[in-house]
């Protein structure tokens, strides 16, 4: 019974020593297998921060704009030319300078012309003294006649005559109104106000109604046009706007940021050209310091209204992927996120986002090439 007693606590102790045997084997092989993912994870660098400049997306009235390219083009011009053949007897313009209209411009040796002037209201005079002698013996014929002392027929033949020679005198008369016409063109007159142009002939050139060339252009350039064409695709949106109130337009010389000018859009042509789809239009502006030129060419812009609230991030946030548009959000984590977007305008290194990004989201502006969906952004302030 006593050596019962003393084996128990021995196969007990036996038993403890294996279990701790086990234990330090089963330690010894978690160990073994870990050590490689611990010196792994100690050697993995930490997540590196991407540099980008980032920017929330604000909320503000934009205008609307269609852009185009455009022409200038003078309010009106005219080319003057002589209505009458003679020689050239002076030049009472100064050339570039401004003209207004009624203003003499030229005078032509005018003795020809007057002389038929006069030739022409000699022949009236005569007949009409003519046709007042057969109008007093008209009235003596008709005492005779009413005292039998002469004939009926007498009587109608001097009231042909009175009204041969009435007629006369009104041919006279045409014939005074046509060579006083003639004789006034001798003096040619500014038809329009504006600008006088390069002269095109000299004084003492005989010069010809049948000219080409005439002898000077005015060109009338305050107000001015501007001609310029957009996508067909726009009539409607135009049409629409201009139903409401007129539409500004702005001209921009090239290479500059700042109008040159404000005008009112004046002409939609009635219809879209067939072969460049496109629609003309025309704008009128004031030009009292003649920074439009005739011949210029200009930046257009159409403001066909504004968008109030709009959504807008610098347009340098936008890249273009396989799907369309997208920028990159940055999330409270500091994660760069992809967001598809709709642009409704890109004007003036603004773009109009219509969907997809709301007042107030933290967009990349600079640095989209070294970022990936998901990576862990250091944000910049932008440049």
């Amino acid at each position: 019974m006593a050596q019962a007693s003393s084996a128990w606590p021995a196969a007990r102790a036996r038993r403890v020593i294996v279990l701790l045997l086990l234990g330090a084997a089963a330690l010894l092989a978690w160990r073994l297998v870990q050590r490689p993912r611990v010196r792994a994870a100690l050697a993995a660098p930490a997540p590196v921060a991407v540099p980008a400049s980032v920017q929330p997306a604000a909320s503000a009235d934009v205008p609307r704009v269609l852009l185009g390219v455009g022409t200038v083009q003078a309010r009106r011009s005219v080319t003057v030319r002589t209505q009458v053949d003679g020689r050239l007897d002076s030049i009472d313009f100064t050339e570039g300078q401004p003209v207004h209209a009624g203003q003499v411009l030229a005078r032509i040796d005018p003795r020809a012309l007057r002389a038929q002037f006069e030739q022409a209201s000699a022949a009236k005079a005569r007949d009409q003294a003519q046709l007042a002698d057969a109008r007093l013996e008209l009235r003596r014929s008709r005492g005779l006649v009413d005292v039998g002392a002469a004939s009926r027929q007498s009587l109608d033949s001097q009231r042909a005559l009175v009204r041969q020679l009435a007629a006369a005198v009104q041919a006279d008369s045409a014939q005074v109104d046509y060579a006083r016409v003639q004789l006034g063109y001798a003096t040619i007159r500014a038809p329009i106000g504006g600008l006088a142009g390069a002269r095109l002939v000299d004084a003492g050139n005989i010069v010809h109604a049948s000219d080409p060339a005439g002898l000077v252009v005015i060109n009338q350039i305050d107000p001015i046009d501007v001609a310029f064409s957009l996508p067909g695709q726009a009539v409607q949106a135009i049409n629409l706007a201009r139903a409401r109130a007129p539409l500004q337009v702005l001209a921009y010389a090239p290479g500059q940021s700042r109008p040159e000018a404000s005008g009112t859009l004046v002409l939609v042509n009635n219809q879209v050209d067939a072969a460049s789809g496109t629609i003309a239009l025309k704008a009128r502006f004031p030009n009292p310091r003649h920074l439009l030129w005739p011949g210029q060419y200009v930046r257009v812009r159409l403001v066909l209204g504004h968008w109030h609230d709009a959504v807008t991030v610098p347009d340098s946030a936008l890249q273009r992927g396989q799907s369309g548009r997208y920028v990159y959000v940055v999330d409270a984590g500091h994660r760069a996120r992809v967001r598809p977007v709709v642009v409704a305008q890109e004007q003036d290194g603004v773009a109009v986002i219509s969907r997809g990004l709301k007042a107030g989201e933290r967009v990349v502006v600079d640095g989209q090439y070294k970022l990936s969906p998901g990576a862990l952004v250091r944000e910049l302030a932008p440049r």
